[in-house]
């Protein structure tokens, strides 16, 4: 299968993508913006830069425009235990001193952004994984991750030794149940009784799911104990301890978000981790940059990544899992069907 490569933004527009046209930001006070862009304004979610998955791919996007198009742009790190107003605070100043776009990475920007937004209308706000906002101003940046985690349940049946594997989210919530649904789907679809350990970290952000690798290797140590051989996680900076857990075991960790294998940080468990569903953060903040700084066109409306459009989809960097002959040929099948739609992946 190939990797998944930069959103075609053309491939996705729908009723629900209204392109239009406003002014770029501006670095003065005023509450409508106006003047140059002084470039992209990035802020971050939960377990922030460095997290070698989700965060990271919002900043090699924000990388990717500053270097294609010649601008700065400005990268903020969350604080523990921060409140609705302190995000409104982050962006706040991001849109004052000029910054345009400015993202908020991650579902728990929404009321931020939606307040933010509404202050400011000549500049362009970006959420990732919310698409409530729908604001004239606002891209609702989302994606069909449950697209993805179906494969990387056909790649865990197929692969496992033991009829046994396990799924991690990092916190208890809708966007990640829709990786668990996917998951659990793709594997039964290999196996109608396979054993499918699943676990969330936390009930709540704030209670670390997705910044404490700790809680991951407790949980992935726990699910591999069980006898899980293959353990997929959906939890951010709280993976990374996943995919430690697997190396130890020698058995298979499937990564999310970035291509984890190629993740300088985790090099040495490089060779458990046979693959990630990838969801191409890294693409939609360089689609909105461009709108916005070279098309000044600038992208609004929900923005959804699927696999018909490249926006998801499988890591095939391991060459284990690229030279699995069989398994290759059940992906696509799988995703033959997933983008025909005789194969409807649920979300719950």
């Amino acid at each position: 299968m190939r990797r998944v490569s930069r959103i075609a933004v053309a491939g996705v527009a729908t009723a629900a993508l209204a392109v239009t046209v406003s002014a770029c930001g501006s670095s003065s006070t005023s509450s409508k913006g106006g003047g140059e862009s002084k470039g992209i304004g990035l802020a971050y979610d939960v377990g922030g830069k460095g997290d070698q998955s989700f965060n990271d791919a919002a900043y090699a996007g924000l990388q990717k425009a500053e270097k294609e198009f010649k601008i700065g742009g400005r990268d903020i790190e969350p604080q523990d235990g921060e409140s609705d107003a302190d995000k409104v605070q982050r962006l706040e100043t991001l849109a004052k001193q000029g910054y345009n776009p400015i993202i908020g990475v991650g579902y728990s920007y929404a009321p931020a952004v939606k307040e933010v937004a509404a202050k400011y209308p000549k500049v362009t706000f970006g959420i990732i994984d919310d698409d409530t906002i729908k604001a004239k101003n606002v891209a609702d940046m989302v994606f069909h991750e449950e697209q993805s985690s179906y494969l990387a349940g056909v790649t865990a049946a197929r692969t496992t030794k033991k009829n046994h594997i396990g799924f991690i989210g990092g916190v208890d919530i809708p966007l990640i149940h829709k990786f668990e649904a996917g998951f659990v789907q793709g594997a039964q679809s290999v196996n109608p009784k396979i054993k499918i350990e699943k676990q969330y970290l936390t009930e709540t952000a704030q209670e670390g799911g997705f910044s404490s690798p700790d809680k991951g290797e407790n949980a992935a140590n726990g699910q591999i104990d069980a006898g899980a051989d293959v353990v997929y996680h959906a939890a951010g900076l709280s993976g990374q301890g996943v995919i430690k857990a697997a190396a130890e075991h020698k058995v298979w960790a499937i990564g999310v978000d970035s291509d984890q294998y190629e993740q300088s940080a985790l090099a040495k468990y490089k060779d458990s981790i046979l693959t990630s569903a990838l969801k191409n953060v890294e693409g939609a903040v360089y689609d909105l940059a461009k709108s916005v700084i070279k098309d000044k066109k600038p992208l609004t409306g929900e923005i959804r990544g699927s696999l018909d459009n490249g926006g998801v989809g499988l890591a095939d960097t391991n060459p284990t899992f690229q030279g699995d002959a069989g398994l290759q040929a059940a992906l696509k099948k799988a995703e033959d069907g997933i983008k025909s739609g005789s194969i409807q992946v649920k979300t719950s």
